[in-house]
């Protein structure tokens, strides 16, 4: 039975980990991004996300965003500086007509400022995951 079921492959769906300047606070702060680079719509997006480690483990976010655009890009949420010391997992599931994909994305705890790289979809510094 097992064998039956089909999981589709989806590619052109990535979660980004970016700075921006917070002009309130006057510093540097983190947001995750989903982004899309496809030629289709994602609907009913649905995201969660939780931080873990050996002795640590933060509640588990969700958030959901109703339709992303082709070739577009939805803030997710800002990530703490502490947070950033843990693994951090983020499952998102979508659909595309009415196909459901489902990808899982992992940040490794220790992100430094030598990793971040030019993310073209958003114009930001950043870590893109596929």
């Amino acid at each position: 039975m097992r064998k039956d079921i089909e999981i589709p492959e989806i590619g052109g769906v990535y979660l980004a980990i970016v700075t921006e300047f917070n002009e309130v606070y006057r510093c540097e702060d983190w947001y995750a991004y989903l982004i899309n680079d496809n030629e289709a719509a994602l609907e009913m997006v649905l995201i969660v996300s939780k931080g873990f480690g050996l002795d640590k483990e933060t509640s588990a976010m969700r958030h959901k965003i109703e339709k992303l655009a082709p070739y577009s890009a939805s803030k997710i949420e800002l990530i703490q500086e502490e947070v950033l010391q843990l693994h951090n997992e983020f499952r998102v599931s979508f659909f595309i007509e009415d196909r459901l994909y489902e990808k899982k994305y992992i940040l490794e705890p220790g992100l430094k400022p030598g990793d971040l790289r030019m993310i073209k979809q958003l114009n930001k510094k950043g870590i893109l995951l596929k």
